[in-house]
């Protein structure tokens, strides 16, 4: 008896050594673990508020050559709070536009690159701070993407399309038009790009909660539908996005002309006309361009390197980002 309780005594004191000897050999990630969560803040600062309108004031400007300065305000305020959740994604959403526009620029430098990380990091602590915005659920899962692809990291890319799926399960209203914008940057032929045509589809079919005529593509029925209201408000325009119906569909006439329907395409362009500030668009040319050349641009759009800063894919272009978010005034 004495024996066996001898025994239970010494593997008890081997199994605490080695979990001693595994405790102090793990005790980094001991102590990560047990590190106190990041909180958001309760309330924005005057330096914040500040930089956050100023970047409002530039974005819908379409002031690009000013973005520089606009990221350099925000990360001030950032830093003297940086559990502040909107200006942790206005840094990211800036960095974003930089990349995004990089077509305005004449020159594209190698560290162009350098705004998804920043972008991605960004985006990463207002989901941390702000979990249930699925807004920035979904730019954080595009810009995990594009980090890794520009790293050729498998483990990120899959990482990021999930989160993408995940965030387009919890908002799809919105996050159906971030996957389908996201793939519409892939060769034509690729299954993925398929998919993005589709999650358009299923974008017009959610904010209208029935499905949309594949063919006429006809939205005219639905344009008393309109709210500034709940989850589908980001079917419309707003004051974040003054023209993002419009935006949506030259997208869309994009995507459907890239894939090798121009005829369907026409028609998905003129549902942009339907909305009520579509003669104050700072774009219309564009659309109305489009929709004239829509046969022609088949190649156009699967040319990965076209040559015209305008004519191209939206994502693409030097309006990716303005196309929905500049106001009329101020072009």
């Amino acid at each position: 008896m004495k024996r066996r309780v001898g025994l239970a005594l010494l593997a008890f004191v081997c199994v605490v050594l080695a979990a001693g000897v595994f405790g102090w050999r793990s005790r980094g990630t001991v102590a990560a673990w047990l590190a106190p969560a990041k909180t958001p803040s309760t309330q924005m600062s005057e330096k914040a508020k500040s930089a956050n309108a100023r970047f409002w004031d530039t974005f819908h400007a379409g002031r690009y050559d000013d973005v520089d300065e606009v990221i350099e305000t925000l990360t001030a305020a950032y830093l003297e709070d940086p559990r502040d959740a909107e200006t942790a994604a206005h840094i990211a959403f800036a960095h974003n536009w930089k990349l995004s526009e990089a077509a305005r620029l004449d020159k594209l430098p190698a560290t162009i690159t350098d705004h998804v990380v920043l972008s991605r990091k960004y985006f990463s602590e207002a989901v941390r701070l702000a979990p249930q915005d699925q807004r920035y659920r979904g730019f954080h899962a595009g810009m995990e993407l594009a980090e890794g692809s520009l790293h050729a990291d498998e483990s990120l890319t899959r990482r990021g399309y999930y989160d993408l799926m995940n965030s387009v399960a919890g908002w799809p209203e919105f996050n159906l038009f971030t996957a389908g914008y996201i793939f519409s940057r892939l060769p034509h032929g690729d299954p993925k790009y398929a998919d993005g045509v589709a999650y358009q589809w299923r974008n017009l079919d959610v904010c209208v909660q029935e499905k949309v005529d594949r063919h006429t593509v006809r939205y005219d029925q639905y344009m008393s539908m309109e709210t500034t209201e709940g989850p589908k408000r980001v079917c419309w325009n707003s004051w974040i996005a003054p023209h993002n119906f419009e935006g949506f569909f030259l997208n869309m006439g994009d995507m459907l002309v890239k894939q090798g329907d121009p005829a369907t395409a026409r028609r998905a362009y003129s549902n942009a006309k339907l909305s009520k500030t579509y003669d104050r668009w700072p774009f219309k040319s564009v659309l109305e361009n489009r929709i004239a050349q829509a046969d022609e641009n088949v190649a156009q759009f699967r040319n990965p390197r076209p040559g015209e800063k305008n004519r191209t894919m939206m994502i693409m272009s030097a309006f990716a980002c303005m196309a929905c978010h500049q106001q009329e005034s101020q072009r």
